[in-house]
């Protein structure tokens, strides 16, 4: 008989077995679609001057959670535009992927330019303040 492989006892979640590349490639193709609808084919002005910056979909695509960002408008403006048009969306990606089942999509605001915003802004006012400190 063959030795029984042991299995260890606990597992880390970052070293656990990587996903396939398809809840990957759905993403980037969800991203592409939701981009080219908001610029052609949503009328909605809360949504006008939005970015998509990121999506994630779940191993088995049955949930899909949008990042957008936007800059000059109301944050929870463009996140009800957006959830008024997911109907819309949500048959426009299962026309286009050709997927069985389209993911529930979630729209989250990104911060990530906020963010980066900010630390622009702070790294200026250090550096100001170096130029004018005395030696």
């Amino acid at each position: 008989m063959g030795a029984k492989k042991s299995r260890p006892r606990f597992t880390l979640p970052e070293l656990a077995e990587k996903t396939g590349r398809r809840p990957a490639r759905v993403a980037d193709n969800i991203k592409k679609e939701i981009a080219t609808l908001l610029l052609r084919k949503i009328k909605d002005p809360r949504v006008y001057n939005v970015t998509i910056t990121q999506v994630k979909v779940t191993p088995d695509l049955r949930r899909a959670w949008i990042y957008f960002s936007c800059l000059d408008q109301s944050v929870e403006e463009v996140a009800a535009g957006l959830a008024s048009a997911s109907g819309f969306i949500r048959s426009h990606l299962a026309r286009e992927l050709g997927m069985r089942y389209v993911p529930d999509l979630e729209f989250l605001h990104d911060r990530t330019i906020n963010r980066m915003a900010e630390m622009d802004k702070i790294f200026h006012e250090i550096a100001e303040e170096d130029d004018t400190a005395p030696e």
